[in-house]
């Protein structure tokens, strides 16, 4: 059986799944435990209501890096049509749903 390890371990399901979708889009498997322990928040003692994420020994290197370049700050952004600022990483402005477009960058 193939060797893997823990790429990430939280108590955040949604982020889990986000991110274990990013990393299958990209090629790598991943299996997420832990998730049947959630309903359990506030009877189970923290430690075992993590949800982890698991990946194989020769795909850890590449996870990580696909990862990490989610971290990289995205410059916010001015909406054209009610000219709210929104984060970099929004692809609809929060308060009118307008796309982003090249002219909205602040």
């Amino acid at each position: 059986m193939e060797q893997r390890k823990v790429l990430l371990a939280g108590g955040n399901l949604l982020q889990a799944h986000t991110w274990k979708g990013l990393l299958e889009t990209s090629g790598i498997e991943v299996d997420l435990k832990g998730e049947a322990l959630i309903g359990g928040v506030g009877g189970l003692p923290i430690e075992m209501q993590t949800v982890e994420l698991w990946v194989a020994n020769n795909q850890l290197v590449a996870a990580q890096t696909l990862l990490d370049a989610l971290d990289i700050e995205q410059p916010q952004w001015q909406c054209v049509q009610c000219h709210e600022i929104n984060e970099g990483s929004f692809e609809l402005c929060w308060q009118c749903s307008s796309p982003k477009s090249e002219m909205h960058n602040e």
